[in-house]
């Protein structure tokens, strides 16, 4: 299917509004699981009325403007409305801190904030003065008397009552496929965050990129939890306005399986790490029942694994196992899938790797999980496993339209239409992530096959050498390590060194699970990561996974410390690990592993 050159993002829009006007565009929930919705015209009218707002407001074509909410309907709303009229969106996590706010909103120019709440706006209180570009702070929810730099989002929403269809209608025809759609700023892994120039043509043709690698139908429901101020999350919502599939919006991460029930989606995207949470419980829980039913659990995964390897080599299901599978499903696997929601056909597992023995039990409980990866600088989508096309431990072959290749030192390079434009304000950085030939350079250290199937191996600034000169992908090890139950977060260390150690965070619930079948009596987790027997039982599961590895990727020693969180800086938003924080925390620890 050949691709669109649409105009611009709004042209995109009307498309889908013009073929989908009654149907159901948007839903979401109260706190007492009430749903409401919208249509896709009702949606575009509203959308229209902020685009009025903001013009009411003096906002001009190429300004940007800030959001700082967790993922919403009036995200999402208040995102489209500002590219319709050629404004970037700059979004902004729930969980940065102050500072970290102070430096997005003054380094974007951003000339309005939208907050979700007071205790967003606390925050933007705080720094008030430190950013005078800043005109006005319109809250999602709450409102504030006395203050008229602070309005709410209906008077807002009433600014623009006196703008009419044809202003709004000019502004929308002067946007350009290559003008700025939005920023979006890095998570700050390794330094300061830069901010990602998206282009309206970069998410037109990414979204009709996504189309044509997957399996979307009318009718099908999308649900989106992860953070819309990353670029994963961003992506899968413009494409479900490509699609015309329904989204349906998580109430918090807190509440995240009940709105699983909620929602009953067809398809979405995660991070690996809650496929890993699900999992944990998944597999805590069949232990914890013990007797008959962990026996019906084992055998079950046993039958499923089987049906799986049937399926990965393209082989039919024997009439038998095709009988006990069904009889698996009925006892077992039915629950993972009512958990989902019941409707689930694939999703997608991007950001960061997932381990393959993960997707593989998923998979065993037919349920798949289509590895992808992606960059904030490539709209996040480069290669993705296809629904009739898959296979664990790669990230497949590129979208539509886009191209991979293999530098000389093993790095993946990426070209196609989905890459971004600039760093805003940053031209050195710019030309430092380009080749001279003008191929992105993705950090990823990886393999194509001669199916033109890509599997990263590593990071290139993240590979150990070890003084043995070993070079070691320390991202593999992390993933075998955490298929513990008890064993939450690893950061595997040991460059220049003779061997390798771990820094870990343990899974709180399971340990006191432990602690309580064991009687160990000090039931405070801070108390418990000390205990002997918590020590000698994580090494006993350090040594099982051990078994699994080639002797000098095996881990040796350990340091057990407290969780790695977005409130501690060691963790990014998008949950990844600030793998030189970490190791700076705890450097005294790291070295007494050494001596």
């Amino acid at each position: 299917m050949p691709f669109k050159d649409y105009t611009n993002f709004h042209q995109m829009l009307c498309e889908t509004v013009d073929k989908y006007a009654n149907e159901k565009a948007y839903r979401w929930f109260d706190e007492n699981a009430n749903a409401t919705s919208v249509t896709w015209q009702n949606f575009y009218d509203q959308a229209k009325s902020v685009s009025k707002s903001l013009i009411a407001l003096g906002v001009e074509q190429g300004d940007n403007i800030n959001i700082l909410s967790y993922t919403c309907y009036k995200w999402v709303l208040t995102d489209i409305a500002n590219m319709s009229i050629g404004v970037g969106t700059v979004g902004i996590y729930q969980s940065n801190l102050p500072p970290d706010c102070e430096y997005i909103i003054n380094h974007s120019d951003s000339v309005l904030v939208f907050a979700e709440n007071l205790t967003q706006l606390d925050k933007l209180l705080e720094i008030k003065n430190n950013i005078p570009k800043v005109r006005k702070v319109i809250l999602f929810n709450g409102e504030v008397e006395g203050d008229d730099w602070v309005i709410t989002y209906d008077q807002f929403l009433a600014l623009g009552q006196e703008i009419d269809d044809k202003t709004f209608e000019k502004r929308t025809i002067l946007v350009t496929a290559q003008d700025t759609a939005g920023l979006v700023y890095t998570s700050g892994t390794t330094g300061v965050p830069k901010g990602v120039v998206l282009t309206h043509d970069n998410l037109t043709s990414t979204c009709q990129s996504v189309y044509q690698s997957g399996d979307f139908n009318d009718g099908e429901e999308m649900f989106v939890f992860l953070p819309l101020a990353h670029v994963f999350a961003r992506t899968s919502c413009y494409t479900a306005i490509r699609t015309g599939n329904r989204t349906s919006f998580a109430r918090s991460i807190d509440s995240l399986l009940d709105d699983f029930g909620l929602a009953a989606p067809h398809w979405f995207v995660s991070v690996p790490r809650v496929f890993e949470k699900i999992h944990t419980k998944i597999i805590s829980g069949a232990e914890a029942k013990g007797g008959a039913a962990e026996k019906i659990f084992n055998w079950a995964c046993q039958t499923g694994s089987q049906v799986s390897k049937c399926k990965l080599e393209g082989q039919p299901i024997p009439f038998g196992l095709g009988l006990k599978y069904k009889l698996a499903t009925k006892l077992v696997f039915s629950k993972i899938h009512k958990a989902l929601g019941g409707n689930v056909k694939w999703c997608i597992s991007g950001a960061a790797p997932l381990n393959p023995e993960i997707a593989r039990f998923f998979h065993a409980a037919g349920l798949l999980i289509l590895e992808g990866i992606g960059m904030t600088e490539n709209t996040s989508f480069s290669n993705v496993n296809r629904p009739d096309n898959y296979d664990f431990g790669v990230v497949g072959p590129p979208g539509e339209g886009l191209f991979h290749k293999i530098a000389e030192d093993g790095e993946v390079l990426l070209s196609g239409r989905n890459v971004m434009k600039e760093y805003y304000k940053m031209p050195d950085k710019t030309a430092d992530t380009f080749t001279e030939d003008g191929w992105l350079k993705t950090g990823d250290i990886g393999e194509i096959d001669e199916n033109n199937v890509l599997k990263i191996t590593d990071r290139k600034k993240d590979l150990i050498i070890t003084a043995g000169g070993k070079n070691i992908a320390p991202s593999r090890i992390e993933g075998v390590m955490t298929t513990s139950k008890y064993i939450n977060q690893v950061c595997v260390v040991g460059d220049k060194r003779k061997y390798l150690s771990a820094v870990m965070a343990l899974d709180e619930d399971n340990i006191k699970a432990y602690a309580d079948e064991n009687q160990i009596t000090n039931g405070a987790i801070a108390d418990l990561l000390e205990h002997p027997d918590i020590k000698a039982l994580i090494d006993s599961e350090v040594e099982k996974k051990n078994q699994g590895l080639p002797s000098f990727e095996t881990i040796k020693k350990v340091t057990i410390v407290p969780e790695f969180t977005i409130e501690n800086a060691m963790m990014t938003p998008t949950f990844k690990l600030k793998k030189n924080i970490i190791m700076k925390n705890y450097e005294n620890d790291i070295e007494t592993m050494y001596e």
